[in-house]
């Protein structure tokens, strides 16, 4: 099959990390019912993502949200590339941070039976090339809270 004609991506992501800023977002939602990340910075050494939250969360959260992407990562998902039309995937994905030039045919990023979301960025084929996902610090300005992270290999 012929690979269709999409969006560039801007920058030339780190995989590991861009891959686990996906699940990272998944078990944000999944925890407190937030979207998706507001802004991320993905690279190499170190990253940081952007919630909108209505309050701060506690040491024990954040506890919390390592384990559930490190056992999401321990699972070894296999990372799915999938192509559809924009209308066939509109109110089943969120597509609201797609920009303006986006193609009408996305690049839909799977990752095992936990995540889901149109992506141009590079990924791991499998979540067992990530390593070992920390999160080295956070802070809270109301109503942002921002999560530093990093890939122990």
């Amino acid at each position: 099959m012929e690979t269709p004609e999409i969006n560039t991506p801007k920058k030339d992501y780190f995989e590991p990390s861009h891959t686990v800023e996906h699940i990272l977002n998944q078990t944000m939602i999944r925890m407190f019912g937030c979207e998706r990340s507001k802004n991320a910075h993905i690279e190499r050494k170190k990253s940081k993502a952007d919630y909108v939250l209505e309050k701060n969360i506690s040491d024990n959260d954040i506890l919390e949200i390592e384990k559930r992407v490190n056992e999401v990562i321990n699972r070894n998902l296999d990372v799915n590339i999938d192509y559809r039309k924009r209308e066939d995937v509109k109110g089943l994905l969120d597509l609201s941070k797609l920009p303006e030039d986006a193609s009408d045919t996305l690049r839909i990023v799977t990752i095992g039976d936990y995540d889901i979301c149109p992506c141009i960025g590079k990924h791991v084929e499998n979540t067992s090339q990530i390593g070992r996902f920390k999160i080295i610090s956070y802070d809270f300005n109301s109503p942002i809270l921002r999560l530093r992270f990093k890939i122990e290999r």
